[in-house]
């Protein structure tokens, strides 16, 4: 799949990031990553996300990475595309996409670096590092410490033409009008702020209405259709989605920080897919939040 075809598939339908099974050791679950896998692919997601933010790729060692994503791919070839998480340093980010893309990963997500602070510049050379390394398409994820402007985007895009995406995870108005205005088609649009069935209304009338959803790991039937409410613009099934779910929802994960992930794999685990703990630095849901959890999953039904 060249670059195209892919900016292609990402700019339309609901995109999704699978979590990482662990053992009750901690130890990467292959078996339950594959069932997991079956059991999502068919639901009619555009493209799955593997070893994304909610896989916890900032948890796991470099052996695990490859089979992450190997087992991805492998499980997903005649289903659904798989983009592969990469991030940390310019050159450990440099060795993740170049194993995803040797794995068969049709693209990569590149996630914002870690830890420290870098200028605008520092940030756009690492990015244009990293895409110069692969042939693969290349989706920017503007969060935290990476917040590419319009300018920068735009030299990228001429730079570097397997940059086919940008995904949004800041939040910030002002600059996403800015990016859709000056880019215009030469990017798939994502919207990636969590829990982005909040903001998906907001993001679909500035010109993104594509998303990923995390909720699509535990409700994938209710996801869907929150999906194809906003698209068809049904606002009554859409605001009582978010009363009856998605706020609820957000009074939980906003509990502690990291539950974004946590709240996750608990809803994975209600829903009869376990995916075992989170790794620290994360902690899992409470006992009596996992039940508020259950309970509010039971009120959407069968999915």
């Amino acid at each position: 799949m060249n670059p195209q075809e892919l900016k292609s598939i990402l700019s339309h339908g609901l995109l999704s990031f699978p979590v990482t099974d662990f053992n009750a050791q901690g130890d990467f679950n292959q078996a339950g990553y594959i069932k997991r896998l079956e059991w999502l692919a068919p639901y009619g997601a555009s493209a799955l996300f593997a070893a994304g933010g909610t896989g916890e790729f900032f948890s796991l060692a470099a052996s695990e990475y490859s089979q992450v994503i190997k087992t991805a791919v492998d499980t997903c070839a005649t289903s659904v595309p798989i983009l592969a998480g990469v991030g940390g340093s310019t050159r450990q980010a440099i060795e993740y996409a170049q194993e995803a893309e040797r794995l068969g990963a049709k693209g990569l997500l590149l996630l914002p670096h870690y830890l420290t602070e870098a200028s605008q510049d520092g940030v756009a050379a690492h990015v244009e590092a990293v895409c110069k390394s692969v042939k693969i398409g290349v989706v920017v994820y503007n969060r935290n410490v990476c917040r590419l402007n319009a300018d920068l985007l735009e030299k990228l895009a001429e730079r570097c033409p397997n940059l086919i995406g940008y995904k949004d995870g800041l939040g910030d108005i002002e600059l996403m009008v800015s990016i859709r205005r000056r880019l215009g088609d030469r990017f798939s649009y994502l919207g990636g702020l969590p829990t982005a069935e909040v903001y998906a209304a907001a993001y679909k009338a500035l010109g993104v209405p594509v998303y990923s959803s995390a909720v699509f790991n535990f409700v994938p039937k209710t996801a869907m259709d929150f999906y194809h409410a906003i698209a068809r613009e049904d606002h009554a099934t859409v605001g009582k989605l978010i009363d009856d779910f998605f706020l609820p929802y957000l009074d939980i994960r906003n509990r502690k920080a990291g539950y974004a992930v946590s709240i996750v794999k608990a809803g994975a685990k209600i829903a009869g897919y376990d995916a075992g703990p989170v790794r620290t630095p994360l902690t899992d849901l409470t006992a009596e939040e996992y039940e508020m959890l259950a309970a509010l999953m039971d009120k959407m039904g069968p999915q």
